[in-house]
C-alpha cells in the first residue's frame, strides 16, 4: 500500500548530501515517500539516488531532467507527479540539510489533523531561528520577507520558506501552467495563490542551518525575480487574473 505523503526534493550537484538525507528520510515514522527531481547533476547525484532506490523501490522515486531548469519548474513537476499518484500530503524541502528531515512529521501532522491546509517551516515565526548565516544574508532574507509580506498581504512571516507540507486540495486548486516564478519567488507565489484561494496557512517554527556541504544556489537573478514578482502577483490579483 502506497504511503499518503510525499517529500519532493529538487537537486543539482548534491552528491555529498543525498545518500545521508535519503537514509534519514527512510527512517522517519510514520513512513513517507520521496521524489527527487534532478536537473542533470554532473556530479552523479541521480546515480546515487537510483542506488538507494534499489533498496526502497516503492518509496524512493526520481525524475531526471536535462539540464538546470530551475527550482520552480522542478516543484511543479513534482506537484504534478504527486497529484497523479494520489498523494494527499505533499512536502517540499532542500537537499542540503538546511532543513532538518526530522521536522517533516511536524509539518505533516497539522495538515493531516485538519489544523491547516499548508504548514510552513518558518525561520521567523518566533524571532529569528537561523544558524551560521552571515549577517548580510540574514538582513537580506529578513527584509525580503518583510517586503513581500507588506506588498502581497500574505499573513506569513517567512514568505520565501521552501520547507512545507501542502494538502493536495490546495495544489488541485492551483493552475500549475500559470506559475511563472522559478527561484525563491516561487515560494511566495505558492503561498499567495493558496491564501487567495481561501486556504489556511500555518507557520511551524524550525531551526534553519546553513548548508555544510556543496554550493548555495542563491544568485542576483533570483533576488531580482522576487522583487518584481510580488508586484505582478498583487496587481494580477486585484484584477482577478491570478
Amino acid at each position: 500500500m502506497r504511503n499518503d505523503s510525499l517529500v519532493i526534493i529538487p537537486t543539482y550537484n548534491e552528491s555529498t548530501n543525498i545518500v545521508r538525507l535519503l537514509r534519514h528520510l527512510m527512517d522517519l515514522e510514520p513512513e513517507t515517500d520521496v521524489l527527487i527531481v534532478d536537473d542533470g547533476s554532473p556530479d552523479g547525484t541521480a546515480d546515487l539516488v537510483k542506488k538507494q532506490k534499489k533498496e526502497f523501490p516503492d518509496r524512493i522515486h526520481i525524475i531526471e531532467r536535462e539540464g538546470k531548469l530551475g527550482l520552480g519548474t522542478a516543484y511543479v513537476k513534482g506537484f504534478k507527479y504527486a497529484l497523479e499518484h494520489d498523494y494527499i500530503y505533499i512536502c517540499e524541502m532542500d537537499a542540503d540539510f538546511s532543513h532538518n528531515p526530522s521536522d517533516i512529521p511536524r509539518l505533516i501532522d497539522p495538515v493531516r489533523n485538519g489544523e491547516t491546509d499548508v504548514a510552513i517551516g518558518s525561520r521567523y515565526s518566533r524571532g529569528i531561528s537561523i544558524v551560521n548565516w552571515p549577517l548580510r544574508r540574514l538582513i537580506l532574507s529578513y527584509m525580503a520577507n518583510l517586503y513581500a509580506r507588506v506588498i502581497t498581504g500574505i499573513p506569513v512571516k517567512d514568505t520565501t520558506a521552501g520547507f512545507k507540507c501542502i494538502h493536495r486540495k490546495v495544489l488541485e486548486s492551483i493552475n500549475m501552467e500559470r506559475i511563472r516564478s522559478n527561484g525563491y519567488a516561487f515560494q511566495i507565489e505558492i503561498h499567495f495563490r493558496a491564501w487567495k484561494a481561501g486556504f489556511r496557512l500555518k507557520e511551524v517554527s524550525i531551526i534553519f542551518r546553513e548548508r555544510e556541504e556543496g554550493v548555495s544556489k542563491m544568485s542576483k537573478s533570483i533576488v531580482r525575480e522576487a522583487i518584481w514578482r510580488v508586484w505582478t502577483l498583487k496587481i494580477r490579483s486585484l484584477f482577478g487574473k491570478l
